[in-house]
């Protein structure tokens, strides 16, 4: 028989796919920790917030997971989302490992990674945007649709910052983008 915990992956993943982010909140702890290389540090109520935006935006979603695990304090699970990224109108295909930590039944950290670069291509195509700090690694036309830079209301809550002309500004790591931009074609400024 499946840990308790297992069960609570497998009912996240559940109401996930059918976009139900009100199940999906109720499965985390008041405190918990979400981080993914998109929201890299989502705290508190502001993961409940991510999901339920995702999950209002979300056109021709599906999503089929597996290789659920758990014991009393950790837990992973494998799981894939198909759907058309709404800012850009591409088809988007993302293989995420999930990691768990859990207290009094809820979950207290939820981890996902990715990779980013391939995510970027598929969502974002051309209009990627990406900023490390005070470095950015953009091709210049992005840069330019970037220059209106704002986020506000339940967006800059759940830590999705918004360009004025539509592109999408991800925080990474300075390193991945030293990793990356000989296939992004462009220089670490």
């Amino acid at each position: 028989m499946n840990h308790a915990n297992a069960e609570l992956i497998s009912h996240f993943y559940r109401a996930f796919q059918q976009l139900d982010a009100e199940a999906m909140a109720a499965c985390y702890a008041e405190q918990v920790r979400f981080s993914d290389p998109v929201f890299v540090d989502l705290r508190g109520a502001a993961t409940a917030d991510m999901w339920r935006m995702l999950a209002a935006r979300a056109q021709e979603f599906s999503l089929t997971f597996d290789q659920v695990q758990a014991d009393e304090s950790e837990g992973r699970a494998r799981w894939v989302a198909r759907y058309l990224f709404s800012q850009t109108g591409r088809h988007v295909v993302n293989r995420i490992e999930a990691r768990f930590l859990f207290r009094d039944g809820r979950i207290i950290e939820h981890h996902d990674s990715f990779d980013l670069w391939r995510w970027s291509r598929q969502a974002l195509g051309s209009r990627a945007c990406c900023w490390a700090g005070r470095r950015r690694c953009s091709r210049p036309s992005a840069a330019r649709r970037c220059r209106g830079w704002r986020s506000s209301g339940r967006a800059a809550r759940a830590g999705l910052p918004r360009c004025a002309a539509g592109a999408v500004v991800i925080s990474v790591p300075r390193a991945f983008i030293q990793d990356r931009r000989s296939r992004q074609g462009c220089a670490v400024r």
